[in-house]
């Protein structure tokens, strides 16, 4: 198994842990100090080690920032997890506050007494995030004060040790474009920006530009480093060389100069000594590099990660890779959704389904000789009212029976070395009331509504969101996420800058794959998600049209289950879309299921 349902955190564990912050606040003179859900490459996912905020708060959900002070706690969190962090935080101890309305930024302006010193560690914030934090608290008269020490740190007595896991070559058939040519391709950029170098510090970056994958985070291949490349010279690559074996250490030699992760400081004072530019991204690089930097006499210029944008557009090999991989997920999943079908209700519970799903994925992935490296995030497996959690994860406390006339959202996905899946259906256990069908049905045209789309060079994720939202709004509902994310190759399962969302900024090319899964969530009874991946197709012409336009390919091959769509409910193209989905389905899966699975298919996918 890849993931753990033994409970990790308790709410009770953040009582006498707040206290002792509280004392190192008063040794040192501070008011307060933030504690954000980040290590120093400022990603989703984090080593054991970097999991403060976790350790601090009981809170495990992915995104959040705590702010101690010396007589209150507060806990900012996103929608995702509304539900989730006062279950797991004590009530006595933390006020819960929305990490998206009133963000620390704004709740420390009305909040803060003038002269209030709040305390940071410059290596887990962002420099974007410092800037608009110290402007906020400016003009309350308060100051963000960088501490060189992690006070959570002074006080985790059995903080793990930093990962070690091995970092491995990823060929060069599924990568697509070798690593000489991609960090040809970086340096152009900083010498256009007028730079000298810059810092990846986004380990998907580093892996991307690199050709190499590793095992540092859950579920995600990404070896912790960093990488300083110039705009004229060899790359430096910060990474511990314990992590390679000889083929991988002598791959690296030849496209950079390794060093130790500890020598990165020495290097950008180094660098600011010399007088040269070093470009950082506001949005990702951390602050501590800012300040090394500039204190040594140098100067930091603002430029997104270069890696970033060419990341995200795959190339054919890429998509290639991602089409096996949704293939072969596919099979797995018609596996496990025909023995989901053949069981009684009440005879199974969330933790037993996710490791029957698990093990689907793993033997069909030997079956087709491509083994099944990890999944790609904790499964999703919430029954009845625990499927209303938007990010719940299911554990020997919270499991619950799968019981009949309920529904089951499963959100979950896997790693294979050619791609990366991300997938979620609901199922009716025995059978759905009106409201289930009505609201599922609703869910469901968002869905289609995209993956229909058709639409212009240019057009941002925050310009077709409200597609996928428009059923609902019409009766009166929504959902308190984002509508999709960008997904890498062989690497994270949210990546950037492509997104679905009301703060979709980034315009969509040929190329970048996201996921589309609106939602609805009836608090203490169900939840209901419909994902599928897709990947923007090249514009292309339009009969008696005057431009060309991009549309969607979709990656997932996965019946939706047809007891929670409501006919009536769908106009003419949308029902022959789900047909027409539903025969490929059955086309593109059927040679690689055989025997019940084969029969249960068939039915699945017959038209509507």
């Amino acid at each position: 198994m890849f993931q753990s349902f033994e409970v990790i955190s308790e709410p009770a564990q953040g009582i006498g842990r707040v206290a002792e912050l509280r004392r190192l606040l008063v040794e040192t003179g501070l008011d307060g100090y933030l504690v954000p859900r980040a290590d120093e490459h400022q990603g989703e996912y984090v080593a054991a080690a970097s999991e403060r905020l976790s350790w601090l708060t009981g809170f495990t959900g992915s995104a959040g920032v705590a702010l101690i002070l010396r007589t209150r706690a507060v806990l900012f969190v996103d929608g995702r997890y509304t539900l989730q962090a006062p279950e797991q935080t004590d009530p006595s101890t933390f006020t819960i506050e929305s990490l998206i309305d009133n963000p620390p930024k704004d709740w420390m302006a009305t909040h803060l007494h003038k002269g209030a010193r709040i305390g940071f560690d410059p290596w887990l914030h962002t420099i974007g995030d410092v800037r608009a934090l110290a402007a906020s608290l400016e003009g309350c008269g308060a100051e963000l004060v960088p501490v060189e020490a992690n006070l959570v740190d002074a006080i985790w007595a059995d903080r793990p040790a930093p990962p070690l896991e091995p970092t491995r070559i990823q060929p060069l058939d599924y990568a697509g474009e070798p690593a000489l040519e991609k960090l040809a391709r970086l340096a152009m950029v900083i010498a256009s920006a007028n730079a000298d170098c810059t810092v990846l510090t986004d380990p998907s970056s580093l892996a991307w530009a690199f050709n190499i994958r590793g095992r540092d985070v859950p579920h995600t291949p990404l070896p912790l480093g960093f990488a300083l490349i110039r705009a004229e010279g060899r790359p430096l690559l910060f990474l511990d060389r314990r992590k390679l074996d000889r083929e991988t250490e002598a791959y690296l030699t030849q496209l950079a100069d390794l060093h130790p992760p500890a020598a990165l400081d020495d290097e950008i004072a180094r660098i600011g000594r010399s007088g040269a530019s070093l470009a950082l991204d506001p949005a990702l690089a951390a602050e501590q590099l800012r300040l090394l930097v500039e204190k040594a006499g140098g100067k930091s210029v603002d430029l997104a990660d270069p890696a970033r944008l060419p990341r995200a557009i795959k190339n054919a090999a890429e998509l290639r890779g991602a089409r096996a991989a949704h293939k072969r997920d596919g099979a797995a999943m018609a596996r496990f959704l025909c023995w989901l079908d053949a069981q009684e209700a009440g005879t199974l519970d969330e933790i037993s389904v996710a490791r029957k799903l698990e093990a689907c994925r793993a033997q069909t992935g030997e079956d087709m000789q491509m083994p099944l490296r990890d999944i790609s995030f904790d499964t999703i497996s919430g029954a009845g009212p625990n499927g209303a959690i938007v990010h719940y994860r299911a554990n020997t406390k919270t499991n619950r029976v799968l019981g009949r006339n309920e529904l089951y959202l499963i959100d979950s996905g896997a790693q294979y070395e050619d791609g990366t899946t991300d997938i979620t259906r609901t199922i009716v256990i025995g059978e759905a009331d009106r409201e289930m069908r009505v609201r599922s049905t609703r869910v469901l045209k968002g869905l289609v509504a995209l993956s229909r789309l058709r639409f212009p060079p240019g057009t941002r994720g925050m310009d077709i969101d409200p597609f996928a939202r428009h059923a609902l709004w019409q009766a009166g509902l929504d959902y308190a996420h984002g509508t999709g994310h960008g997904v890498g190759s062989y690497l994270a399962v949210h990546e950037g800058p492509q997104r679905i969302a009301r703060t979709g900024t980034q315009k969509l090319e040929a190329g970048m794959i996201l996921s589309n899964e609106p939602g609805y969530y009836r608090t203490g009874s169900y939840g209901i998600r419909h994902e599928n991946l897709i990947v923007v197709e090249p514009p292309s012409p339009i009969d008696g049209g005057e431009i060309e336009m991009h549309g969607f390919e979709t990656l997932t091959l996965v019946p939706f289950d047809r007891r929670l769509i409501d006919v009536t409910l769908l106009e003419d193209g949308e029902r022959a879309w789900l047909d027409a989905y539903h025969a490929r389905v059955r086309d593109e899966i059927a040679p690689l299921v055989d025997g019940e699975v084969a029969a249960w298919l068939e039915q699945a996918t017959r038209p509507l």
